[in-house]
């Protein structure tokens, strides 16, 4: 096998084949106990900081994550009314209202007990209602608590209390329900549930409307994990495996595993053995790519556990090895790769705790994890609502995204007539689908020419020529008719036209110096399809038009709403690990500024404008 192609011998399998020990895999763990589960089973995956299985106290968990021994019923309760002595001590406490005061008095009880029964099976335990633990998640993420700060505030807090509609003596529940109810969220893939029904119940109190005016924009989300260099990577990768196979299977790893490796791969590489020279470095790499090899083969082996490569971080360790090492050579060495051989960021796995998180950049910043992007109304007589969420890797361009939220927007019957945009969101085929698919106008500035003759005063940009789409010609200003039109794609698969001129007409051409700097070829045009052409160049067009700042002035508005995000719900800072929890982190955020919006509106507080610095009102 040759070292080139990236693909390691113990590497050959089917993981399909595999699904079949899943059951009996997780099935055994649940018998072992509560803390391996908790660690492999992804129902049960972490939320917090937990990484193996010792850090999760034993007898911890309840019976209310799916999956788990103890199943949970629900037993919705039909009515929820604020007690008495509640709304009495509350309406003395806050005599000029209170945010989830008023939110409780104008909207009523936001979730009903119904709107989760798909998440409980019909026998069980009674479970907690899910509607105050879904209510709870959202004043939690409100003030940016953790789950123990927010079981305090229950039981503490009069505002809370009368938002939940619960007596004053109530003792309220153990934070770990919290937990349990953000996993059987995810398992049932209900992570919107929350933000849905929060904008179904402001859609039907007529504060949220379709056809309107709508904003997005994208912000940076840093990933709950170390910044790791390679060698970091690859030795905490490993390390991450032995401790998780230590917990599920000790005695085996005890066999397949040298004694050395307890103290090698004991604690992490920063904390003891940093090699400080180019040749140390490599020879520890060397030394960890054969150690990660040899587990391999060891978990690969005929005599071993089926269900140990189905194992998370033995996967995770397959494709981080394969990723930074060349495939074994015929004496069975792993070569380190070289700098300029590592895989796109867009595939390239940067930490073995969180498989989703991606290394982006953006013009000057860099960072490793998500993009969020928010999309919110902007009509004058209405509050300012988020009303979609997208949540993706950092190396997603944004310009992928408009598709997704339209048809999320349609699916909620929330899309605008008019969509505001940064430059990112901007090209011919958004342009053209936005219109076509959901009659939505999609306004942004879009890119120009970047060509040199865009920049050139008297040069001749592809708007010099004349193009004719049924005869599939374009004539150049000269009056001379190209010779050659092919339909290509570009490298993101898009359809494309290159139009080329005949050469020696070219070559003659007394313009030749404002047309081509090819010393000897002639003149070339890259043409979308007509439809994006012309999308394309009537939204140029549009803003050159003197009125075009004014109306896309709105679109700066979003930058507040990120601004919102961050100082009151450090909407930049991922709370999970994995892109379905931050997803649903940034769902819950995106509803819970949408409850402090609410909020403001019912209270009738005027919206903060851009606020000047003094040296700019000098001169205002």
């Amino acid at each position: 096998m040759s070292g080139s192609d990236g693909t390691l011998a113990y590497m050959d399998t089917n993981l399909l084949a595999l699904r079949d020990f899943r059951d009996d895999f997780y099935a055994c763990l649940y018998r072992r106990s509560d803390a391996v589960a908790m660690l492999l089973a992804k129902s049960a995956s972490p939320w917090g900081v937990v990484r193996y299985a010792g850090d999760v106290p034993r007898g911890r968990a309840r019976g209310g994550v799916p999956g788990r021994e103890g199943s949970m019923s629900l037993q919705p309760q039909a009515v929820y009314v604020v007690p008495e002595d509640t709304a009495r001590v509350a309406r003395a406490a806050f005599p000029k209202g209170n945010p989830y005061l008023r939110m409780h008095d104008e909207l009523g009880r936001l979730y009903a007990d119904q709107d989760f029964a798909a998440l409980f099976p019909v026998l069980g335990q009674p479970a907690l209602a899910p509607a105050q633990l879904a209510l709870v998640t959202l004043m939690q993420f409100a003030e940016h608590l953790t789950d123990r700060q927010a079981a305090d505030a229950v039981r503490a807090r009069i505002d809370w209390k009368y938002a939940l509609c619960l007596e004053l003596d109530d003792p309220g529940f153990d934070y770990s329900v919290l937990c349990e109810f953000r996993a059987r969220l995810l398992a049932a893939e209900q992570e919107a549930l929350l933000f849905e029904r929060l904008l179904a119940r402001c859609q039907e109190a007529g504060l949220v409307r379709a056809r309107g005016r709508q904003r997005t924009d994208s912000t940076a989300v840093l990933a709950a994990i170390r910044l790791l260099n390679r060698l970091e990577l690859v030795d905490e990768t490993l390390r991450h495996t032995l401790h998780t196979l230590a917990a599920v299977v000790p005695d085996w790893l005890r066999q397949a595993c040298p004694a050395a490796w307890a103290e090698r791969y004991g604690r992490r590489l920063e904390d003891y053995r940093r090699p400080l020279t180019a040749p140390a470095r490599q020879a520890l790499a060397a030394q960890i790519g054969a150690d990660g090899h040899q587990l391999l083969q060891a978990v690969y082996a005929p005599d071993a556990p089926a269900w140990l490569r189905a194992v998370p971080a033995v996967e995770m360790l397959r494709q981080v090895w394969m990723q930074q090492y060349h495939a074994p050579d015929d004496t069975g060495a792993v070569a380190w790769r070289g700098a300029g051989d590592q895989p796109p960021c867009a595939v390239r796995l940067d930490s073995p705790h969180d498989a989703d998180a991606r290394f982006g950049t953006k013009r000057e910043t860099s960072w490793t994890g998500y993009k969020v992007h928010l999309t919110e109304t902007c009509d004058a007589d209405s509050p300012h609502l988020i009303v979609a969420v997208q949540t993706t890797p950092a190396t997603t361009p944004d310009h992928r995204l408009i598709a997704p939220i339209h048809t999320a927007l349609a699916a909620a019957d929330l899309l605008p007539a008019e969509h505001l945009v940064d430059a990112g969101y901007v090209d011919a085929d958004n342009l053209l689908t936005s219109q076509r698919a959901h009659q939505v106008e999609l306004l942004g500035p879009a890119l120009g020419d970047s060509s040199w003759q865009a920049h050139t005063p008297g040069a001749f940009t592809a708007e010099s020529f004349t193009i004719d789409w049924e005869a599939r010609q374009v004539t150049c200003p000269e009056g001379h008719p190209s010779k050659q039109w092919a339909a290509t794609h570009d490298p993101d698969g898009n359809a494309d036209i290159v139009v080329s001129f005949d050469p020696a007409t070219c070559r003659i051409c007394p313009s030749r110096a404002a047309c081509t700097r090819s010393a000897r070829g002639p003149r070339r045009l890259t043409l979308h399809p007509q439809a994006r052409h012309l999308a394309l160049l009537a939204a140029r067009a549009r803003q050159r038009e003197p009125g075009f700042p004014a109306r896309y002035a709105a679109r700066a508005g979003v930058e507040g709403t990120i601004a919102q995000g961050v100082a009151t719900c450090d909407l930049r800072h991922a709370r999970y690990r994995g892109l379905a929890k931050t997803r649903f982190q940034h769902l819950v955020t995106a509803a819970a500024l949408n409850l402090a919006r609410l909020a403001a509106w019912f209270a009738e507080r005027p919206r903060a404008a851009t606020r000047p610095s003094r040296l700019a009102l000098l001169w205002a």
